[in-house]
């Protein structure tokens, strides 16, 4: 099947080809066309799968098929996305596409001035990529009008939920339009996506490319055991044994990222840390020296590194096991991507035992153990608690964790109380 099947227009092909495409992914094949049709989809596809691009497409051409008069403030399409970073691949993706065409984009987030934003919408957008909190915020001030609203996508809603936007985008919801198109795509079908798809979509259609489960067949996995405190000895040693050029090592704390990334310029290897307490500028500047290969590691939390799409990146590293089996598949996902190879390493100390028994479980697979000997674990050294993270209503006991600080995943856990909170850790300053 080629892209001149799916019902796109002449200037999206054009597009699409000058991107050197000439199939598309199963979540293109299956989400395009449908889309097309105006109904409202459920879907939920692995991160690499080509899942911007499968609602970005068909989004264009929806908009090609309607002129309406625009009124001052009005705005056609929304895509709601739970990070700064992922805004920013979403907008990418409509500029790439929709060079050949005449509609017009902007990015609502928070860390930067709301008065230009104000001002862009003024002067008339089409599509408007926004996190939540930022577009409330602009929302409130009269700033946007929904009301010629035709399409809205939900962007790793899963993550949305996590991260407390649950409160935001219901109240946004009340402010559109109940004749539209709504797709809500996630990287799972949980419980939790389900009921809260029943409440926002209409009689959706259901595509479901991956299981939320299944790590990408291409991504080689290995475990090395290793004491906590020598963690960043074995991977310098890593990086600079296999002569490592572009590595992106998650921790489960800022703190920790900071940390890390010290005592890896200490070392001689080059490194950024990227979360949610580093401004706008200093994030993309860091994204940007990793991807254009000025500096080697890119230390990331979960919350910052939801979005990052790096072609051809080759290795990560969990530093740090996460606290919640998902997210390992999503840490593992930024590499392996387009059918490239990637690898994924852990570095697993006594405390974490439990977390890789629990990610073992959920993915379905005993993932390889290689023994380094100059790195034995010392046999006498005890588990230790870890702070929860967003296992917070979990068995402590269950759970071992860790003495790290508090931990950036609890505010994605917080209630509406805390939902400020949670929102100055993900969107910064507004």
């Amino acid at each position: 099947m080629s892209f001149n099947t799916l019902g796109l227009s002449e200037s999206l092909l054009k597009a699409v080809k000058e991107q050197g495409y000439t199939e598309p992914t199963p979540i293109q094949k299956q989400a395009i066309p449908v889309i097309i049709k105006k109904k409202d989809v459920l879907a939920a596809a692995q991160t690499g799968t080509g899942k911007t691009a499968g609602f970005t497409l068909p989004m264009l051409e929806r908009l090609s098929q309607s002129k309406p008069q625009m009124k001052k403030l009005q705005i056609r399409a929304l895509v709601l996305t739970p990070t700064r970073e992922l805004a920013a691949q979403v907008a990418e993706s409509v500029k790439i596409y929709g060079k050949h065409t005449p509609y017009t984009s902007t990015m609502i987030f928070g860390g930067v001035g709301i008065n230009p934003q104000l001002a862009t919408i003024r002067k008339g957008v089409d599509i408007v990529i926004a996190t939540p909190g930022r577009l409330l915020d602009i929302a409130g001030q009269r700033g946007i009008d929904f009301s010629a609203l035709e399409i809205l996508v939900l962007d790793e809603a899963d993550r949305m939920l996590d991260m407390g936007f649950i409160h935001d985008i219901k109240k946004l919801m009340k402010m559109m339009p109940r004749q539209k198109q709504t797709l809500l795509f996630s990287a799972t079908f949980s419980p939790e996506i389900k009921k809260l798809a029943s409440g926002l979509l209409n009689n959706p259609e259901t595509i479901e490319v991956a299981r939320q489960n299944k790590t990408a067949d291409q991504v080689s996995q290995v475990v090395h055991y290793v004491d906590k405190h020598r963690k960043r000895e074995l991977l310098s040693q890593l990086i600079k044994t296999k002569n490592w050029e572009q590595v992106l090592v998650f921790t489960r704390t800022k703190h920790g990222a900071n940390k890390l990334t010290k005592q890896l310029e200490e070392a001689g290897i080059s490194a950024a840390a990227i979360h949610g307490n580093k401004s706008q500028g200093a994030r993309t500047k860091a994204l940007a020296s990793f991807k254009a290969n000025d500096i080697r590691v890119l230390v990331a939390t979960d919350i910052a590194a939801r979005g990052i799409d790096i072609d051809q990146l080759p290795h990560v590293v969990n530093y740090e096991l996460p606290n919640v089996p998902e997210d390992y598949v999503h840490r593992i996902g930024r590499t392996g991507r387009a059918g490239q190879s990637g690898e994924a390493v852990s570095l697993v100390c006594v405390d974490e035992h439990k977390l890789l028994f629990d990610i073992e479980k959920f993915i379905k697979g005993e993932i390889n153990k290689v023994h380094i000997p100059a790195f034995t674990p010392d046999p006498n050294i005890k588990a230790e608690p870890i702070q929860n993270g967003r296992g917070g209503g979990r068995n402590k006991k269950a759970r071992p964790q860790g003495s790290n600080g508090g931990s950036e995943n609890r505010s994605r856990r917080t209630n509406s109380r805390n939902r400020n909170r949670s929102r100055n850790q993900t969107e910064s300053s507004r």
